[in-house]
């Protein structure tokens, strides 16, 4: 008696040959952001790091080996670091480069949340028409719109002429916000309005992104157990949209500490920012490897925080496993 062999399952050789096809499939996405973080800024930032510890030369920073007397010599110069200690401009420069990225992106999420919410909330037809405003400024180039808010506060701006109309040039001069009343061109003020202005939309996006996502039902349980609208506010719409709040804070303080070209426009002396003091050292002094040193600094202080609070997360939530 002969036993016939046995009918090949196409479900068990599909599910057999599935793990191996995903796992050529995840290796691909997780490689493809690998090699270009590799490629885009971990490549960059070793070239940038090598010309911060070199010597400058006439023209160009000079070679970290050279030969010399039949052999090989390493000629690096670590004291730009220890002249930015020395000289109090970077450590106030970066300092105020924080504070204003820091007040920029504050003011955009207490800015941009209410108006993300209203997005998700809204019929559909709307979100799409109120997504197509957010984007609209992209459509105008950055020089441009930096340009208006410097006429629009300018003396002869309509801008301007409301804000001293109502008045409110005084107690913005008792804060400190600008540096006398009618005088709001080349102020803090105006800095951080123009930065608001720019890097709201990265602020609005993720947000949006995120809370249009929200279960509404989740909303409704809570009214039925007697939740007030502020409580259901706080303990479920805003943690569920903790993502977008990251995602946006990010997107908004990383770029605002390198800013260079708004405080250029519409900043002022007291407003000086790592961004322009970088330029002034590549361009002005041609000390390359000061400026990759400042430029060091300003990517470490960026960079050091961010992993720490990944750590502290991802900590976070395999405590809640």
């Amino acid at each position: 008696m002969s036993l016939a062999a046995p009918i090949p399952n196409a479900a068990t050789e599909v599910s057999v040959s599935a793990p191996s096809s995903i796992g050529r499939g995840g290796r691909w996405v997780v490689g493809v952001p690998y090699v270009w973080l590799l490629a885009f800024f971990l490549l960059p930032f070793l070239v940038v790091l090598k010309i911060s510890v070199s010597q400058m030369g006439t023209v160009h920073p000079q070679d970290l080996l050279v030969w010399k007397d039949a052999g090989l010599q390493l000629q690096w110069d670590p004291g730009h670091f220890a002249a930015m200690v020395d000289d109090p401009i970077y450590l106030g420069s970066a300092l105020r480069s924080v504070q204003y990225a820091a007040i920029t992106t504050m003011l955009s999420l207490f800015i941009g949340y209410p108006f993300a919410y209203f997005m998700a909330r809204a019929r559909k037809g709307v979100q799409a028409l109120l997504l197509m405003l957010v984007m609209l400024p992209f459509w105008t180039s950055f020089l441009l719109r930096a340009y208006a808010w410097k006429g629009l506060l300018s003396q002869e701006g309509w801008a301007h002429d409301l804000i001293v109309g109502v008045g409110l040039d005084v107690p913005m001069a008792w804060l400190g916000m600008i540096s006398a009343p009618g005088q709001l061109m080349n102020t803090p003020f105006s800095l951080v309005v123009g930065m608001v202005y720019t890097y709201l939309p990265f602020m609005i996006l993720p947000l949006y992104g995120t809370l249009a996502k929200l279960d509404l039902r989740l909303l409704e349980a809570a009214q039925d157990l007697g939740a007030t609208p502020w409580v259901t506010f706080w303990r479920i719409t805003v943690p569920i949209s903790q993502a977008g709040i990251i995602a946006g804070s990010m997107l908004v303080f990383i770029p605002c500490i390198g800013e260079y070209v708004i405080p250029e426009l519409l900043g002022g002396p007291e407003t000086l920012m790592i961004g322009r003091v970088i330029w002034d050292e590549l361009f002005f002094n041609n000390d390359w490897p000061r400026a990759s040193a400042v430029a060091v600094v300003m990517i470490l202080m960026v960079i050091v925080p961010l992993a720490l609070f990944r750590k502290y997360q991802a900590e976070a939530q395999e405590g809640l496993r």
